[in-house]
């Protein structure tokens, strides 16, 4: 895959809708203009090419590391946003290839360039790693106790869309070691993991909000109850 030629291009597509795409997060990252369409047009030629390389060289070894992460960086030095959006999809598109190493790589791009956006993308690579990598959870645990608050936010939420495989003992431990929190990242987060888990198990996630009513904060409680009834 041809890094600088896919930059060079990202880059000749900026559009008028930049400043207003800035805007939206608070003016913390220069901005193409680049939709999420028009993004996924432009690399979805150099992405084809990735993925066979890729079905290639494990067909060899499939122990050979697949991971374009000299890519991923170079993405994730650019200045304008949509190049970590780039870098997530990448990751997105390779995830079967993630070992357990990388996830040292995804807690750098977490804790790199921060916000909710980059952050939120990367959640599910999080959990795809701790479920093929159980010992993984300390690791989780110990992110749950950081003190950046992404690497918590992302503890709490990596087993999204999970459904019945959800540990609800690591979630339980995730969201305890940050109750009190005055953080809104944090407490959303609470609020988004219990609702969706009560999606699968609601007496479950009902129990719990009754349990801890008086620590939760009211944001993480009025998220999590928003399609139950207590």
């Amino acid at each position: 895959m041809d890094t600088e030629q896919l930059i060079t291009e990202m880059k000749g597509h900026r559009t008028d809708d930049a400043q207003a795409m800035s805007a939206y997060l608070r003016n913390q990252f220069p901005f193409l203009g680049l939709k999420s369409v028009a993004r996924r047009n432009i690399i979805k030629p150099y992405f084809k090419e990735a993925k066979q390389e890729a079905r290639a060289l494990s067909k060899v070894n499939p122990d050979t590391p697949i991971i374009d992460w000299n890519f991923v960086q170079e993405c994730w030095q650019q200045e304008e946003r949509e190049f970590q959006y780039v870098a997530t999809d990448y990751l997105n598109d390779m995830q079967t290839y993630l070992k357990k190493d990388d996830i040292n790589h995804l807690k750098k791009l977490i804790t790199t360039k921060s916000w909710w956006d980059s952050v939120d993308a990367l959640v599910k690579r999080v959990g795809y790693l701790q479920t093929q990598y159980p010992e993984l959870k300390e690791t989780i645990i110990e992110w749950s106790v950081s003190d950046d608050l992404w690497l918590r936010r992302v503890a709490i939420i990596h087993q999204l869309s999970m459904k019945e495989a959800t540990d609800t003992q690591l979630l339980t431990r995730t969201i305890m070691n940050n109750l009190g929190s005055n953080e809104f990242f944090i407490n959303k987060a609470i609020g988004w993991a219990l609702r969706d888990y009560a999606r699968i198990n609601e007496e479950w996630v009902k129990n719990f909000l009754r349990q801890y009513q008086t620590e939760l904060a009211p944001l993480s409680i009025r998220e999590a109850s928003k399609h139950i009834n207590m």
